[in-house]
């Protein structure tokens, strides 16, 4: 189960990292439109709040115990959510910049290129989305592995021993 655990973090560093840039771009959006009414930014709002909760349960739940697999429902929860912060995006960008995943005219340049930005902060939040959602996958498959090795099988002829007992 090292395998397991070694993924587990692996994955919590991707959440992580994931959480922070979708912040950091989308914060600074937020600032720069400050004066604005918050109900015209509401899936911005909801986008930076999403990403701050990532950001915190990515680090609660990087501390690798055994425990941090029972946390797949939250997993799961927190990935429904970054879809949805996803889905409020595109419908924003609604086609001004071109096909969403259209990565083609994209180039690293001086200049600021907003469309670059918003691509940017779509896709890390669709692979955000995807990493909680591995996450909470592993979880289920490591409770599943773990609630099925307990239990003791009993037919009358044979019982299923835990493998540190011994035969003697």
């Amino acid at each position: 189960m090292i395998l397991a655990d070694l993924f587990s973090i692996l994955l919590r560093l991707g959440e992580l990292a994931f959480a922070a840039i979708v912040a950091g771009l989308t914060g600074k959006y937020l600032h720069a439109v400050k004066g604005s009414s918050s109900w015209e930014q509401g899936r911005f709002i909801y986008t930076e709040v999403v990403a701050g909760l990532s950001i915190f349960f990515s680090i609660i739940w990087l501390i690798p115990f055994s425990s941090s697999f029972i946390h797949w429902p939250a997993d799961f929860v927190i990935s429904v959510m970054w879809f949805v912060a996803f889905g409020l995006m595109v419908d924003w960008l609604n086609g001004t910049c071109g096909y969403i995943f259209d990565w083609d005219n994209i180039a690293l340049s001086s200049g600021t290129n907003t469309c670059v930005e918003w691509k940017t902060d779509i896709a890390f939040a669709f692979l955000s989305a995807i990493f909680w959602l591995v996450s909470a996958l592993l979880g289920v498959y490591w409770v599943h592995r773990h609630t099925t090795r307990r239990a003791v099988v009993t037919d009358g002829a044979h019982t299923r021993r835990r493998w540190y007992r011994s035969r003697v």
